[in-house]
């Protein structure tokens, strides 16, 4: 064997027994780390039963109920919403409902399709006799909350969409790589990358930063996630053809400048535009609206809603 050649596979075998080292060190961190975790999570809201599991709800405020769904893999619906329902809580009676796989709830070995997740999340309000309120969604919870609207017509009195997902919009159809993204987390990779700024605004504690991250580390890329995940696909090709019923108002908070989909504003004002009383507000931003906009998404939706349900 030439001199070369052998430099070149000892070279090879010392990078590969380093990045094994590190893998080992990176899954052994994850799962001392992932422990201790654990015990520190505090609790918060209600659990109630709902298809076999227990599902966490939280209720703050008093008034006309204001139900919010949150975007895809949000690690604590209620803790990310706050903000918002601290304000909205001021004169509202707020429910934020933390499916399956979310926040505090449980996980499920149910699919995740969009029919489930509507059954489910009216499980819970059912539970709690919550049989009457204005539907409030972030992200893909536009696609969820189409159908839910269509299937509890008699409860939801209005949807208002928080840079909420529109069927048709492009970028829908990817596969994503469920197993590569399982097998990262096993060794502790996802918890390396997370590591720096987690893109919450100053309206957050660092107490509530630092239970986020503990409930992202704990919650994402879990077979309840990952289920989801995989039916993004299929539950967008689902609601394609598909909107808000002619006679349901509704008020689109929506990103302004959306630089990855220049038509975003567009699509939202053609959806407005399929109903009586359809109504977009741009806002200047990111797509976690309520996390720098909260005041404005709560004292615009008191406005709109005072015109329309005195």
């Amino acid at each position: 064997m030439k001199k070369s050649v052998r430099k070149m596979l000892v070279g090879v075998a010392a990078v590969g027994a380093v990045l094994a080292v590190g893998l080992a060190t990176t899954t052994v961190v994850n799962a001392v780390a992932s422990g201790s975790e654990s015990h520190r999570i505090e609790s918060y809201g209600q659990r109630v039963a709902v298809d076999g599991g227990m599902m966490n709800v939280v209720v703050s405020g008093a008034g006309e109920n204001v139900v919010l769904l949150p975007g895809f893999g949000t690690s604590s619906p209620f803790l990310d919403f706050q903000p918002l329902v601290t304000d909205l809580a001021k004169d509202h009676r707020v429910i934020v409902v933390e499916p399956f796989g979310y926040g505090l709830s449980d996980g499920t070995n149910r699919e995740r399709t969009t029919e489930n997740i509507v059954q489910e999340v009216h499980g819970a309000l059912e539970a709690l006799r919550i049989d009457r309120y204005t539907l409030m969604g972030h992200s893909i919870a536009g696609i969820y909350g189409i159908e839910y609207a269509a299937r509890y017509p008699e409860e939801v009195t209005a949807f208002v969409g928080v840079d909420s997902s529109v069927p048709g919009q492009p970028g829908m159809d990817t596969l994503f790589p469920t197993g590569l993204l399982s097998a990262a987390k096993g060794l502790g990779l996802l918890r390396l990358a997370a590591v720096g700024g987690d893109g919450y605004s100053d309206a957050y504690s660092d107490h509530a930063r630092e239970q986020m991250k503990m409930l992202t580390n704990r919650n994402s890329i879990t077979p309840t996630y990952l289920n989801e995940m995989t039916h993004i696909r299929s539950n967008f090709e689902r609601a394609l053809g598909t909107g808000f019923a002619e006679d349901l108002p509704l008020l689109l908070f929506v990103v302004s400048e959306n630089a990855k989909n220049p038509e975003w504003l567009g699509l939202h004002e053609r959806q407005a535009a399929n109903v009586t009383d359809g109504t977009v507000v741009p806002l200047p931003g990111e797509h976690y609206l309520h996390h720098t906009h909260a005041a404005d998404i709560a004292g615009k939706f008191r406005e709109w809603q005072a015109t329309r349900f005195p």
